[in-house]
């Protein structure tokens, strides 16, 4: 069968799908993957097929240029709540509209659209998987009449707010049952001559990459699990990686997302640099020239690379410094390291997800602003030489391991496209 990806220009989103993309390819089965032009030398260098659609999203100028996002009226599309008491019809509906008016719409441009309704009606994919943020996918399926799914970057968030927007929407008087995200997709997949349905919104069905006890129970949606098998680029491993170190290693990453999409200023690399110059560990950070002020004198057990495979580096490290993002997690999940989670809730579901690891004794979370060369010290101490963290990391890594590979999955998504494509 032929599979179409779709996510959106950042690397942080196109990783996680490479191994599943590639288990479909060595099963025999053709796959391309579409996104905007900006990403396209990405997706070239992970040996996939691209196909660039609309025009380029240059995604960190605009959040870097337009701050918003970070503001307190963000606070407005917190689709973390959970406490009923919160979760009233205003709140609700305001979350949903915050998402469309300053991420999906953003995302999803005309130019999109429609370039990725053409590339799908001239390829007839059998079957689409999009990022849940990439509602262009599931248009393009639509279109074509291909099967579709959401590909899961985090916990289903979207889903769960889609899911109490519904139920309270029926609540409401006919006057004020107004649903803007079904109106603008019901606008965008009537220009190929179709109509709204909800799996426009939620998929046919999800692929999702999260371990057991972090999916969520309450959104009454059908998830087919999937291991997350890391991919982060290539680059060549140096002589000394390999073996074990003499002294505990310790990575520090603020990720892709942090380095590609948001920037992050809430790290004082060089105050965390001083305070652990003195301890018997080696610190291997992956920073860009951007993060790092050149200025910086780094101690003798410091090694900085603009970029580095974490899926090469962290088995080999004790424990790892990071800003909560999905791709650090998994790889720091899949790798048996404890986690030293510095994040916002900025980040998706990173506290969420974070707290989940410290109740199972694998991680400490820290906000932000708790962040000192002193704090960052003797957390790092703690990570390093009390066993039960060490432990609790082999737990989750277990766990993880014991979730179906995207090998195993193969059969699935084909059994599932058969029943679900209309063409």
């Amino acid at each position: 069968m032929r599979v179409l990806f779709n996510t959106f220009a950042a690397s942080s989103h196109l990783y996680p799908m490479v191994s599943v993309a590639w288990a479909l390819h060595a099963a025999g089965h053709e796959v391309r993957v579409a996104s905007q032009p900006d990403l396209v030398d990405t997706i070239v260098r992970t040996s996939l097929p691209a196909v660039p659609v609309g025009d380029p999203l240059d995604l960190a100028r605009q959040m870097q240029e337009d701050t918003s996002w970070r503001e307190e009226d963000s606070r407005a599309g917190d689709l973390r709540e959970v406490r009923p008491e919160k979760l009233t019809w205003d709140f609700v509906s305001g979350v949903q509209d915050w998402h469309l008016r300053n991420i999906f719409r953003h995302l999803n441009t005309n130019s999109v659209l429609d370039d990725i309704v053409a590339v799908a009606r001239e390829w007839q994919p059998d079957l689409v998987l999009w990022d849940s943020m990439t509602f262009s996918g599931a248009v393009a399926a639509r279109a074509c009449g291909a099967a579709h799914a959401r590909f899961l970057f985090g916990q289903d968030l979207i889903g769960r707010m889609r899911t109490g927007f519904l139920r309270l929407l029926a609540e409401q008087p006919a006057h004020l049952r107004h649903d803007p995200l079904a109106d603008w997709l019901g606008e965008a997949v009537a220009r190929t001559g179709g109509t709204f349905a909800e799996d426009l919104v939620v998929g046919q069905w999800s692929l999702d990459a999260t371990v057991p006890w972090l999916r969520l129970d309450d959104t009454g949606l059908d998830y087919l699990p999937v291991r997350y098998v890391p991919y982060t680029g290539a680059s060549p491993v140096p002589e000394w990686l390999p073996e074990r170190p003499a002294r505990p290693r310790v990575c520090l990453t603020a990720g892709l997302g942090g380095r590609e999409i948001t920037g992050e200023e809430w790290i004082p690399y060089s105050e965390l640099f001083d305070a652990v110059a003195d301890l018997e560990v080696e610190v291997v950070a992956t920073l860009s020239a951007d993060q790092l002020d050149p200025r910086t004198k780094l101690p003798d057990n410091v090694r900085i690379f603009d970029f580095y495979p974490l899926n090469v580096l962290l088995p080999t490290c004790s424990a790892v410094v990071h800003h909560g993002g999905s791709g650090a997690y998994a790889l720091a999940l899949a790798s048996g390291v404890p986690q030293l989670v510095i994040s916002t809730e900025l980040w998706w579901d990173a506290v969420d997800k974070a707290h989940a690891l410290v109740d199972r004794e694998a991680a400490i979370f820290m906000e932000p602003s708790a962040l000192t060369g002193e704090t960052l010290r003797e957390n790092l101490i703690r990570l390093i030489e009390e066993p039960s963290f060490r432990a609790g990391a082999k737990r989750v890594q277990a766990e993880f391991n014991a979730t179906p590979s995207p090998v195993d999955i193969v059969g699935h998504l084909e059994r599932l496209t058969a029943a679900h494509r209309s063409r």
